[in-house]
């Protein structure tokens, strides 16, 4: 097999594992819900076949003390950003403090995921056929496709997804990653109002709300 026909059959994995997850989102969800764990074996197959462990993915301690003295700063400022306006504008959610606290805690494992497939999964396949700065944005851009059509998250995923594929490229931990993603997901769905995030919702969800 010549070398772009070895390229070609090795983006043709990740892409058909976003197909799989566009047709959960779509439809698959709502008829056969559990698909979704069919699709993850699939990922955990493809992980198996290549030998790649827990910790070559990312889920290490290396590197999370790095992350957090460079980025928690710009974390800090983000929220405090976020929350100022939020009061200032009147668009925060009324909810208690110890339901957004149980909100923010219940989304970190959900952001851990979505930093897994993001860059463990999709950055590491276009990484092995991609140039260094090519894969970022590939996987970025079906980062930001999984969230059609809101076009808010669209753009948040985009620009976001491509920043945490950089600072995986750099430091490969994915606790942190999940943790800011969670960080920033809470609040986008605490301070921006419905009428924009249409509740974070993604798939034919979006058009309910």
């Amino acid at each position: 097999m010549s070398a772009s026909a070895r390229r070609g059959a090795a983006i043709v994995e990740p892409l058909s594992v976003f197909a799989l997850i566009m047709m959960y989102i779509w439809d698959l969800r709502y008829s056969h819900h559990s698909v979704w764990i069919g699709i993850l074996a699939l990922v955990v197959l493809s992980h198996w076949s290549r030998r790649e462990r827990a910790r070559s993915l990312g889920f290490r301690a290396d590197g999370l003390i790095e992350c957090w003295r460079e980025f928690a700063p710009m974390l800090a400022f983000f929220t405090l950003l976020m929350m100022g306006t939020g009061i200032l504008l009147q668009t925060t959610r009324p909810i208690r403090f110890h339901q957004a606290l149980l909100a923010w805690l219940a989304y970190i494992p959900w952001g851990v995921f979505q930093q897994y497939m993001l860059n463990g999964y999709f950055l590491n396949r276009f990484s092995a056929v991609l140039s260094r700065r090519a894969a970022p944005i590939a996987a970025a851009g079906l980062f930001a496709g999984a969230h059609v059509p809101n076009w808010f998250l669209m753009l948040v995923t985009l620009i976001a997804g491509y920043a945490c594929a950089r600072v995986y490229n750099r430091y490969q931990n994915l606790w942190f990653l999940g943790a800011a993603h969670g960080t920033v997901g809470f609040l986008l769905f605490l301070v921006i109002p419905d009428s924009v995030t249409h509740h974070l919702t993604v798939g034919p969800g979006w058009f309910l709300h």
